[in-house]
């Protein structure tokens, strides 16, 4: 319970900011295109302290660990609920990402290691609706809070959340994961910050400087040679920082591709959906959270049940289903114009929203069942790492397109520019998801579900 309740305050800042991105650019005086790297920029730090949560899991405590995310993300929310510029609020967010790097992977490590596999599916969809519905309704709650009081109620509220739970934990948590003495790998561990910050923030600023920007090409080619680096030694290294072997398993490895893609549409869909609402269609910050709610709900209740559904029919027939519900919310979304009501809008999130938990755990849980015990958290680990780095590529990529794409066709669509870069950039989201719904009908095999860990 602790653990979901952690889960709930955390994920939920990961896309908050999305309902108060209008307000807090205008607050600290900046753009949109860069203030939405105050969400890409959270999932980028996530990113990057992934691959040192497997470590940290295997070498600390259980109790210490989890009790040293929950406080490393409490400093974070201190610093963004007093900042009064961008590079403050950016260090908070920062300091919020790692902590909650440290605690969504020290959850599935444990909730995977401690239940029998014929419940896992079960479990992580109960863990799927606290870390997956907290950030969909995330902006509903942002926004009213914005309208009501402003956006630093946000930070306030989370704060007084995660001190609770500081208190509770300090109580009533137990280590039990086992730990070993473990060399750290300093080498490894910059590589891994190189190529993972490297790739996500070269792609991050093309919406912001064009492709052939220094700040774009420079960025973008270190994390593609380092991450190169990265990965031949830690196939060749004899204690690995992070043991990418395991994407030799082939269900591993497509769960990890099909997180990747998911996290991808989901994280950009989640930054555009309050822009369309706020900025093209020019409704309040309440507005654009209540638009987002049914999803939420709809999340809240399918997510659950498809833990249950994997459990028992396995991971073929949830790939596709979720899949296609993905490619039908974004052709909806690709369909609109300034004509039509945000209640169809507020409908096709409803569909993706269920998409949405019909894949996020049982993808992890799937995939996770085919490696060893041993190797779980570096499969979290890894796992999580990379979609959360796709997430915010995603963020950055289709701001980017979006914002292209309208301001370069105000002289042929007028006031309708805005919602022209809008149909343009679900069109693009739907093509990934069609290649979800091809890596499901094609690559996962039938009754494909949770098999028994081995040692």
């Amino acid at each position: 319970m602790n653990i979901l309740v952690s889960t709930i305050a955390s994920s939920m800042l990961s896309t908050a900011m999305t309902t108060a991105l209008p307000p807090i650019a205008a607050d600290l005086s900046i753009s949109v295109t860069t203030g939405q790297w105050l969400t890409s920029g959270y999932s980028l730090a996530m990113g990057i302290i992934m691959p040192l949560t497997a470590f940290l899991i295997r070498r600390l405590p259980t109790k210490k660990l989890y009790l040293g995310g929950i406080s490393i993300f409490i400093a974070g929310l201190i610093v963004s609920l007093f900042s009064n510029t961008f590079s403050v609020m950016m260090t908070g967010r920062i300091l919020q990402a790692c902590g909650n790097g440290i605690l969504m992977s020290i959850a599935q490590v444990v909730i995977l290691s401690i239940y029998p596999v014929e419940r896992k599916g079960t479990v992580m969809g109960w863990y799927g609706l606290a870390c997956g519905t907290a950030p969909v309704i995330a902006p509903t709650l942002a926004g009213i809070l914005v309208d009501i009081i402003n956006w630093r109620a946000i930070f306030g509220l989370a704060l007084a959340v995660m001190l609770l739970s500081l208190i509770i934990a300090w109580f009533v948590f137990d280590d039990v994961l086992e730990t070993y003495k473990k060399k750290f790998d300093t080498l490894s561990f910059i590589l891994s910050v190189f190529a993972f910050g490297g790739v996500t923030l070269g792609i991050g600023n093309i919406g912001t400087y064009g492709l052939t920007a220094p700040l774009v090409f420079l960025p973008l080619t270190t994390g593609i040679i380092t991450s190169v680096i990265f990965t031949y030694r830690q196939l060749h290294i004899e204690e690995p920082f992070l043991e990418l072997g395991i994407l030799k398993s082939r269900e591993y490895a497509l769960s990890v591709i099909g997180s990747m893609l998911l996290y991808f549409i989901m994280m950009g869909s989640s930054v555009i959906m309050p822009l369309y609402v706020q900025s093209i269609m020019g409704y309040s910050a309440t507005v654009s959270g209540l638009v987002t709610l049914p999803g939420s709900l709809a999340m809240a209740i399918v997510s659950p049940l498809a833990g249950k559904i994997f459990d028992k029919m396995g991971m073929k027939k949830l790939f596709i289903c979720g899949a296609a519900f993905l490619i039908i919310s974004n052709m909806g979304m690709y369909f609109i114009t300034m004509h039509t009501s945000v209640i169809i809008a507020a409908s096709y999130n409803v569909i993706r929203c269920i998409a949405i938990g019909c894949l996020m755990m049982p993808l992890i849980t799937w995939g996770t069942s085919y490696v060893r015990n041993t190797q779980v958290a570096d499969a979290t680990a890894l796992l999580t790492s990379l979609r959360t780095i796709a997430g915010a590529v995603g963020s950055a990529v289709f701001v980017g397109i979006m914002t292209v794409i309208a301001d370069n066709s105000v002289s042929q669509y007028g006031n309708s520019a805005g919602i022209h870069g809008l149909n343009i950039t679900f069109l693009c989201m739907s093509a990934g998801a069609a290649l979800l719904l091809g890596i499901a009908v094609f690559l996962v095999k039938a009754g494909s579900g949770a098999q028994k860990s081995f040692s």
